[in-house]
């Protein structure tokens, strides 16, 4: 028998997730019955905990409400069964073929900038034109890893100030931790991220509810340099078939030239080199 098969002993946290799960996406027992295919009855009994569901019938639930793989290996521990989905580092062996992807990524995204994060925005690898391009503006080797993309795009001492359209930018950057979350679940420390933007002198509290800012395809990224705007905008990529928790928390973020102007005045400054003009 496969020991991963084995229940340990279900503990009473299993209804109790479950429900958090199913409240959190806004779904009846019997939406989720149909949804899954198994009873309203059984679905029902295992919250309340007079039924225990096997392994599959869990797993068959978790994709029902479209559980993170992280959050799946909780709901298979409180049911007493081993996980099911790799925690490993996201640059362990068993990720070989996703990072040799990324380096590919990486690389051929050149001369533009282009990074690897995690879910909570920490950068895990760049491309060579990254740290050059922030490096035009401020000083990279002064900030300490894991270098955060958000604290930097929010910090006064970061680039903050060589953006042009601030409080636009900011607004889009909180919506975009809502909407890029694992899962559209904004966790524990996600919570404390946010609280930590929110902290930054000048940042309102009312910017993590963010309203339609145009008509534009994209909220451009203007920073500026030497008394001129480069704008900029963000493609996300990630893993499409995850089968471990690293797999899907990793995305990569490309930024891109939103104009003509912007691509010329890209290809000089990085030819130039870093350096720290005055916004």
């Amino acid at each position: 028998m496969n020991p991963s098969n084995i229940r340990t002993g279900m503990t009473p946290d299993l209804g109790v997730l479950l429900r958090h799960w199913r409240d959190l996406r806004g779904t009846s027992q019997l939406d989720l019955s149909l949804d899954t295919g198994i009873s309203q009855r059984q679905i029902s009994f295992i919250e309340s905990g007079r039924s225990v569901p096997n392994r599959e019938t869990l797993m068959a639930i978790a994709r029902g409400l479209d559980v993170p793989l992280r959050e799946r290996n909780t709901l298979l521990l409180a049911a007493g069964y081993a996980p099911m989905f790799s925690e490993s580092a996201w640059d362990s062996v068993e990720m070989k073929s996703v990072t040799d992807a990324l380096t590919r990524i990486l690389r051929q995204h050149e001369p533009f900038p282009a990074v690897v994060m995690d879910r909570y925005w920490n950068v895990l690898m760049a491309n060579e034109s990254a740290p050059r391009f922030f490096g035009c503006f401020i000083d990279m080797s002064a900030r300490q890893g894991p270098r955060n993309m958000l604290h930097l795009m929010f910090d006064p001492q970061g680039m903050r100030p060589f953006i042009a359209n601030w409080p636009d930018v900011a607004r889009s950057l909180f919506e975009r931790v809502y909407r890029e979350s694992i899962g559209r679940v904004v966790d524990e420390k996600t919570k404390v991220l946010l609280a930590e933007l929110l902290a930054y002198p000048d940042v309102e509290n009312e910017w993590k509810n963010p309203v339609a800012l145009g008509f534009t395809p994209v909220i451009p990224l203007g920073f500026v340099r030497e008394g001129r705007v480069l704008n900029y905008f963000s493609m996300v990529t990630t893993v499409g078939t995850p089968q471990t928790v690293a797999a899907q928390e990793l995305r990569v973020e490309c930024m891109f030239p939103a104009d003509e102007a912007t691509e010329t005045l890209h290809a000089e400054m990085m030819a130039v080199g870093a350096g720290h003009p005055a916004a």
